[in-house]
């Protein structure tokens, strides 16, 4: 009995030896398995050598490394795990690179610049958007060889679909620089070129009315195409708006003269009777600027779709093109809440562009469809302090789970913070940093704390992910510049410099199926000597 009981003890501290390496049961036969796992998981990837029919980039504007890993913990803390063994839906692609977001003329970049790269192929100049790098920012003294053509304009050459879907307003910097050839992206209405003299620029919401092909504008900023001094439908009297003519009007006019099936929608109830079999073309602005943050969204009064609902509604309307389509998806607030210091809703923004990638993946093939999850650059975002594994994401930084840690002030600090931004102190000012104890850290408007005060925090200047799946997804390896992404995605769907069948994937796919029937036929030789010995024999 002695004996029996001695037994049973050795098994019960082996066990809870098990559970303390951490409450899910890592074990080191738990990490061996793993490690074995993904061997083989990545010792069966082939290459996708096919024509990408379809075309997604999913941009997630500063979505960062660090912002990467944090929004992996948050999802997996929401989910009611310590959050680090999470992943993301991107981050389940098979295949995976960094890109050099620098601009032509600067080191750290805009997402004007960095967007005319990803799409075009071609790196430009901060502030400016569809020109190539002889133009100036601010400057109307381009020529017309400065303007650059983008993935949207060779798809649509094509003769495919194409789409916009972002949370920000679709003039914003990221969606416009898909449509529009401008040396200031801040001149999104007439209204904001007012001051500009001689220049006979047309403003980016212009631009886009003017590319009336476009199937698909999901986002917010109805007050840069409605007239200044009216009504917005849902926030009062415009003061931004327009002051040459009301763009929405003009965009029905120019799609019923077209005799289309067509849709202009504003609010989340006239979205969703959108019948994507009925309606080829659809312009949706449901905000006067951007889109609510996801954490704000319940005190939107006319409601507003989220990115993935958007998402679904563009892919359906999209893949009726039996050319396929092109289409840009950007989760944009993710900038806006890095910029304010905000880092609960950066994150949960990150969490609901998965969602809308969650979607993208569900509703397209991987065998005709490439999947692009990037972002336009980073934030001086960091994620540090040691905290022990689990720590809440928002939280102060623990030692362990037995007690907070100090700074050289003696006062607590939080796992996440930035280099600069709202949350810093000046100084030569005897501004202390103020006691975080109390603090409610994880409150959406907790400003993070920062090493250097500026108004807004900056982008940050390190290399980005590029996440992929689907046709060519395997170019993506290693280190590249950002103009390269433009290029697999043109050269995997054979569309504009790569639209020749003998510059494009179609090469691939028939070097491929020449590669295939040369081993058939060698095989079928092989086996006929074969039968020819044993016979002889």
């Amino acid at each position: 009995m002695d004996v029996l009981k001695v037994i049973l003890c050795l098994l019960s501290v082996i066990t809870l030896d098990a559970q303390t390496y951490s409450g899910l049961g890592e074990t080191p036969q738990y990490w061996n398995d793993l490690g074995k796992a993904d061997i083989n998981k990545a010792r069966k990837l082939k290459p996708n050598i096919g024509v990408a029919k379809n075309v997604i980039i999913f941009l997630g504007d500063g979505m960062g490394i660090s912002t990467v890993t944090a929004a992996r913990i948050l999802k997996g803390q929401l989910q009611g795990q310590p959050g680090e063994e999470s992943k993301l839906v991107f981050e389940e692609f098979p295949h995976v690179a960094l890109s050099k977001t620098y601009n032509q003329d600067a080191q750290t970049p805009d997402s004007s610049a960095t967007a005319t790269a990803y799409y075009t192929g071609v790196k430009a100049n901060l502030g400016t958007m569809g020109l190539d790098a002889s133009a100036r920012r601010s400057n109307c003294s381009f020529t017309d060889e400065a303007k650059i053509e983008s993935i949207l304009d060779w798809s649509l050459a094509a003769g495919k679909s194409v789409g916009i879907v972002t949370t920000t307003r679709v003039t914003h910097a990221t969606p416009g620089a898909l449509y529009a050839s401008i040396p200031e992206r801040n001149w999104e209405n007439d209204n904001d070129m007012a001051d500009v003299a001689n220049c006979s620029v047309k403003d980016i919401a212009a631009q886009l009315i003017e590319n009336p092909n476009i199937q698909v504008v999901f986002g917010g900023g109805r007050s840069k195409f409605l007239m200044n001094n009216t009504e917005d439908p849902e926030n009062g009297i415009i003061t931004d708006g327009r002051l040459d003519r009301d763009l929405v009007e003009e965009w029905k006019s120019i799609q019923n003269g077209k005799d289309r099936r067509y849709k202009y929608v504003w609010n989340k109830t006239d979205f969703d009777n959108i019948n994507p079999q009925d309606t080829d073309y659809v312009m949706g602005l449901f905000e006067s600027s951007h889109m609510q943050y996801v954490l704000d969204r319940d005190t939107d009064v006319a409601g507003e779709p989220t990115l993935a609902e958007m998402t679904e509604k563009a892919i359906d309307i999209l893949k009726k093109n039996e050319k396929g389509f092109f289409l840009l998806v950007e989760g944009g607030r993710i900038d806006h809440g890095h910029h304010a210091s905000m880092a609960k809703r950066a994150l949960h923004e990150v969490i609901a562009f998965d969602d809308a990638i969650r979607t993208g993946v569900t509703k397209t093939s991987e065998s005709d469809t490439l999947i692009v999850t990037t972002a336009d650059h980073s934030h001086v975002f960091t994620m540090g302090g040691y905290p022990s594994r689990g720590n809440d994401i928002f939280g102060l930084t623990d030692d362990k789970g037995e007690h907070l840690k100090l700074a050289g002030d003696s006062q607590p600090f939080t796992t996440l913070g930035y280099t600069n931004g709202p949350g810093g102190y000046a100084t030569g000012l005897n501004e202390s940093r103020p006691n975080l104890t109390s603090v409610d850290t994880g409150h959406k408007d907790f400003v993070q704390q920062s090493g250097v005060k500026l108004e807004s925090e900056t982008h940050g200047g390190e290399d980005v992910g590029i996440y992929a799946r689907g046709p060519m997804s395997h170019l993506f390896h290693g280190v590249h510049e950002q103009s390269y992404i433009a290029h697999v995605m043109a050269y995997s769907s054979c569309v504009g410099r790569y639209s020749d069948p003998e510059s494009c994937a179609m090469v691939d796919v028939k070097e491929n199926e020449i590669s295939s029937g040369s081993t058939m036929r060698m095989t079928v030789w092989m086996l006929a000597i074969s039968a020819l010995v044993y016979i002889c024999i």
